[in-house]
């Protein structure tokens, strides 16, 4: 399981030079996993890596080859791909950070991107936050992901295998908009299902004013902010692709990402929509607590109004003065409650006429 964003420690070394790897500790590094898919319009090869990366294919075959690797911890084989694709030390770097900030780096021979990848987890209703960086040259394309297994990229996959849409006669810079748009279609999944949990907390609100969401409440404003963490960014690395004249991106693709642009537009829409029901639920419940404590507040005004006229009477005749009147009537007793009844008889309509009570 990947750590929640919020809650990550920093991968970098205080003190460390730009560019330095951190290396894993001795035990420590989850195994790794290297996915190569090459194809063109011909057709398709699909091969789990054992051994070493053969970069020269990769970078000199034709078609288009992907890359998939999952682990960022290994830093030796950052090293080699490093090596093997002349890739800058500042983007392996990158690489590794798992807080990165999305962003997106022109090194001329290839474009670097770094993006979150979320999705829902129902085990612990909450969502998970992987990075996940991509490497882009001509014809070629390299994907980090995280310590696990198992993506988003599912159907990318399988429109490679099965030849369905444009995919296998498009460039690197069509599949890099793939997965890019695999990753966007995903954040609506995750939106679906913090709006179930949002109607469901309200849905409580209403029906149970007793209930207490103000937990439950909090935790959705946080996973909240982690979808906006990962949009906002997102949406200027697309539109600075659409801006940019960046020469590995084709200009017949930046259609395929003003859609995605679009998309995102959309998806940050509904995430300050989120943020604004889950602040009128806050004012929701606070008013219902008010209005609680107001009745509240009122039977005991009104119980307490009524027990003044009582107590003073009772008090009145409980003071221990040999003289009184009416101390020695055989009636007094029962004409005190007589009247202390129909005090509070009276007392009781005259609250209810007023609608007070």
């Amino acid at each position: 399981m990947v750590t929640p964003l919020l809650k990550r420690k920093r991968a970098k070394r205080v003190g460390e030079p730009p560019g330095s790897l951190i290396p894993s500790a001795p035990g420590t590094a989850a195994p790794v996993s290297r996915t190569l898919f090459s194809y063109d319009g011909s057709g398709y090869r699909e091969t789990l890596l054992t051994g070493d990366i053969d970069f020269r294919a990769l970078k000199e075959g034709s078609g288009v080859s992907w890359l998939n690797i999952d682990g960022i911890r290994d830093s030796h084989l950052l090293e080699r791909v490093g090596d093997g694709l002349a890739i800058h030390p500042l983007a392996l770097e990158d690489i590794q950070n798992p807080d990165l900030r999305p962003k997106i780096e022109d090194y001329e021979s290839y474009l670097f991107l770094s993006f979150k990848m979320l999705r829902w987890d129902r085990a612990r209703s909450a969502i998970d936050s992987e990075q996940v960086s991509l490497l882009v040259g001509k014809g070629w394309v390299v994907s980090f992901q995280e310590e696990r297994e198992g993506d988003v990229f599912g159907a990318v996959r399988e429109r490679i295998r099965t030849g369905k849409g444009r995919i296998r006669s498009a460039g690197a810079d069509y599949l890099a908009y793939s997965l890019l748009d695999a990753v966007v279609d995903h954040y609506f999944l995750v939106l679906e299902q913090l709006e179930e949990a949002v109607d469901a907390i309200e849905g409580r609100l209403v029906g149970e004013p007793g209930a207490e969401p103000v937990g439950d409440i909090q935790r959705l404003l946080g996973q909240v902010t982690l979808v906006r963490r990962a949009v906002w960014p997102l949406r200027e690395i697309v539109l600075e692709v659409l801006k940019e004249e960046y020469p590995l991106v084709a200009e017949a693709t930046h259609h395929y990402f003003r859609d995605v642009y679009d998309h995102l537009l959309e998806v940050a829409d509904t995430v300050d929509l989120l943020r604004d029901m889950l602040a009128g639920l806050v004012n929701l419940h606070i008013t219902s607590l008010s209005k609680n404590m107001n009745a509240i507040m009122k039977v005991l005004t009104i119980i307490a109004t009524i027990f003044m006229p009582l107590s003073f009477i009772a008090s009145l005749y409980g003071m221990n003065f040999r003289y009184m009147p009416e101390l020695s009537l055989p009636w007094g007793y029962p004409a005190v409650l007589a009247l202390m009844s129909a005090i509070t008889i009276g007392m009781i309509v005259y609250f209810k006429r007023k609608k007070w009570m």
